[in-house]
């Protein structure tokens, strides 16, 4: 194994760590209650389908990805990283995206049905809920992907 493969292996873990941490941050402890109660999207429920609901998501978005810019950033400079602008920029943009994807909900009901065939999304009981525990998933998936991009 190379030097360049080793640093590159360890920006990756890095970038991921960092990446994971703050989107636990900005999910459970920067996102309002009223951006949790009125992202998703459902079918019946009024103003989650439409503008208010896309609002409050963008909203979520948008903080959820100012604290992992702000970590990935800070991490850089202090850890010598040597992560690039540009390829930082992109990583952002596809957490961001695919998250404003996930928690709007309507997406991931969708996929989970479609590929799996059962009623795991619409979980919501026994201390488990189907749709959080598939939205984390996606969000950890796409999260390896940015820290992919990221770590160059």
């Amino acid at each position: 194994m190379t030097t360049n493969t080793i640093h590159r292996a360890t920006r990756f873990a890095a970038v991921y760590a960092l990446l994971r941490a703050s989107a636990d941050v900005a999910d459970h402890w920067v996102q309002t209650d009223h951006q949790a109660a009125t992202k998703t999207q459902r079918d019946g429920v009024p103003g989650q389908s439409g503008a208010a609901g896309r609002r409050a998501c963008a909203a979520h978005v948008a903080s959820y990805t100012a604290v992992q810019a702000a970590a990935l950033l800070s991490a850089n400079r202090a850890l010598a990283l040597g992560l690039r602008p540009s390829r930082i920029a992109v990583a952002l943009i596809l957490s961001a995206t695919s998250h404003f994807a996930a928690d709007r909900r309507e997406l991931l009901r969708r996929l989970a049905r479609a590929t799996r065939g059962g009623r795991f999304v619409d979980l919501a009981d026994g201390g488990l809920n189907g749709a959080y525990l598939m939205d984390q998933a996606w969000h950890h998936g796409f999260e390896a992907c940015a820290a992919f991009v990221a770590s160059g």
